[in-house]
C-alpha cells in the first residue's frame, strides 16, 4: 500500500497516476472489509467471552492492529478506534509480568502505532523503551516457551528503539537503553 503511495507521487503520466489511483481505491476498500470483519468478530465475540486479563490483551491488540492496518490509509476515525483497543489492552496488560510476550507483543506494536501512525515519535519510542527495560528489570522467571518469546519480541523493540533513535549520521543516538544478553 505504501509503495502505491509512494508511485501514485513520482508518477509524471497522468494516466498512470489515474491507474495507479484506481487500484489504490480498490485496495483501500479491500482491507476495509477485511479489518471490518475481524473487528467486529473481536468486538462482538472474543473480547466479551475472554475470562482473564491475558486474554482481553490478546483479542484487544488484534482489534487494535488491524484498525492500524486501516488506519494507514489515512483514516482519522480507525486511528481513534485502534488507540482505544491498544488503550483498554495496555490497562488489562498492568496486570501480567512485564515479560510476558502478549504484553510485550502489545508494547511493540502499539509503540509502532505511535511512531508510524500517529507520528509521535518520542511517545513511541518512550513506550518501546519502557517495556523493554520493564522486562530486563522483572526478576519473576517465565518458562522455557514464554522466555524464547520474550527474546524475541524484546529484541525487536531494541531493534525499533535503535532503528527510531539512528541520527542523521546513520550512528544510533544513545537513547539510555541497555541490551543485555538474553539467555535463549
Amino acid at each position: 500500500f505504501e509503495i502505491l503511495k509512494m508511485l501514485e507521487l513520482k508518477q509524471g503520466n497522468e494516466s498512470q497516476a489515474k491507474l495507479i489511483r484506481s487500484y489504490k481505491k480498490q485496495i483501500e476498500a479491500e482491507i476495509a472489509e477485511v479489518c471490518e470483519s475481524i473487528v467486529q468478530l473481536l468486538g462482538n465475540y472474543l473480547i466479551p467471552a475472554a475470562p482473564t486479563d491475558e486474554a482481553r490483551v490478546y483479542f484487544l491488540k488484534p482489534k487494535g492492529d488491524y484498525h492500524r492496518y486501516y488506519a494507514e490509509a489515512d483514516n482519522e476515525e480507525q486511528k481513534e478506534k485502534a488507540l482505544d483497543a491498544y488503550t483498554k489492552a495496555t490497562e488489562y496488560a498492568a496486570n501480567l509480568k512485564a515479560t510476558n510476550p502478549i504484553r510485550l507483543g502489545l508494547a511493540l506494536n502499539f509503540s509502532v502505532f505511535y511512531f508510524e501512525i500517529l507520528k509521535m515519535l518520542d511517545k513511541g519510542c518512550q513506550m518501546a523503551r519502557q517495556a523493554f527495560e520493564e522486562a530486563v528489570n522483572d526478576p519473576t522467571s517465565v518458562d522455557e516457551e514464554q522466555h524464547k518469546e520474550a527474546a524475541l519480541i524484546m529484541q525487536l523493540l531494541r531493534d525499533n528503539l535503535s532503528l527510531w533513535t539512528e541520527g542523521p549520521d546513520g550512528a544510533a543516538e544513545n537513547d539510555g537503553t541497555k541490551l543485555e544478553e538474553l539467555d535463549a
